[in-house]
């Protein structure tokens, strides 16, 4: 495991200790992941994965895991075959599409300068999925 990696898990353990990321965590974690300038897959594959197991998603949290994502995916500029797999593990992992999620794609779409066939396909799909439904209680 690399030195980054590891640091990575410090802070997961730190992050479901409490079961959210907030504050000086979330600066840790930003400052982690970007060390580098890029977010390799390694690390967007460990981001999604704490995405998934934190308890408690704080607005600064869900706007930082998107960019993050959509920085990882546009880091060449276009949006190829294999990239558009590895989003559609991610957005589909939980049976369901989310409105962030279809934002995500969105944006996605607009700035790529190149998007794949395959990615024009999970595109389409995702945008006829029905709408999350919200429910107060």
């Amino acid at each position: 495991m690399s030195e980054g990696m590891l640091k990575l898990r410090h802070i997961e353990q730190d992050i479901l200790a409490t079961g959210k990321v907030d504050g000086s965590k979330l600066e840790r974690l930003r400052r982690e992941l970007y060390s580098h300038d890029t977010i390799e897959r390694p690390e967007a594959d460990f981001l999604v994965e704490l995405h998934k197991r934190v308890q408690h998603c704080t607005p600064a949290f869900e706007q930082f895991f998107y960019q993050a994502i959509k920085d990882h995916i546009l880091a060449q500029g276009s949006i190829d075959a294999e990239a558009t797999a590895w989003l559609r593990r991610m957005l589909f992992a939980d049976g369901r599409i989310e409105d962030e999620e279809r934002k995500l794609l969105h944006e996605l779409k607009g700035e790529a300068k190149q998007v794949s066939r395959e990615f024009e396909i999970l595109f389409q799909e995702s945008m006829k999925r029905p709408l999350e439904q919200h429910t107060s209680g």
